[in-house]
């Protein structure tokens, strides 16, 4: 695909074979990226596992100390006793059945689903809808809980869910173009810290074989994995 003039006068300012610091990999970026809207701020990982193998899948959540800047959309399937709680947390939908049948029609137009170890027996023939889309409650994320205002709020304000890809990358948005440098540095290094203690124990040779920043259309920038501890 041919790339723009805007792109090509971006690329032109990383310099070939450098390899940044997070903060310098940072203010690059913000320079980098010339969309007029606020573009996301994202960052990829590659990791050193093979997704195949159980113990060597990477997933987990992070709480970014400054959020992504991304308001999600998130739905409570609840029983009546927790709606009060889920609506007063901020979930954007809150009920039980009419909602499950719903997703069983195709409806996913939500970002997070949060709900109760009482209804994920429910939850279980939707699995073919939700999975695919990312969208099954899971214990491991707190998104199976009875303290269900507690996740939400989370969620809400700033929780991340993920997961490594069937190729070993981790992809994740930290924020957006409109954020601060030093806000953005505490949330990428918040991530990359979170990733490095998820390390597998069974993983043999180099964890972290590559970190790039870059917003939204613009090029990326390569983060010097030597800088960060593993």
């Amino acid at each position: 695909m041919a790339k723009s003039k805007k792109y090509k006068d971006a690329s032109s300012k990383v310099q070939a074979d450098k390899l940044y610091s997070v903060e310098e990999a940072t203010e690059l970026v913000k320079v980098l990226t010339y969309t007029k809207f606020d573009a996301s701020i994202d960052i990829a990982m590659r990791l050193g596992v093979n997704p195949k193998k159980t113990d060597q899948m990477v997933r987990g959540v992070v709480t970014l100390p400054n959020g992504n800047g991304k308001t999600l959309v998130v739905l409570a399937l609840v029983t009546p006793d927790k709606e009060g709680e889920a609506k007063e947390s901020g979930a954007d939908y809150v009920g039980l059945d009419e909602y499950l049948e719903k997703i069983k029609g195709g409806w996913t137009e939500v970002d997070v689903i949060v709900t109760m170890p009482s209804v994920m027996g429910k939850l279980g023939p939707l699995g073919k809808v939700l999975g695919p889309r990312g969208l099954m409650p899971n214990p491991k994320t707190g998104t199976v809980t009875q303290n269900i205002g507690k996740a939400i709020s989370e969620i809400k304000g700033g929780k991340i869910d993920f997961k490594v890809d069937k190729t070993g990358i981790l992809h994740v948005s930290v924020g957006r173009k409109s954020f601060s440098k030093e806000k953005l540095v505490e949330n990428i290094n918040e991530f990359i810290q979170t990733v490095v203690k998820l390390k597998p124990p069974t993983t043999k040779g180099t964890y972290i074989k590559s970190i790039y920043l870059s917003g939204t259309m613009s090029p990326s920038v390569p983060i010097d994995t030597k800088l960060i501890a593993v």
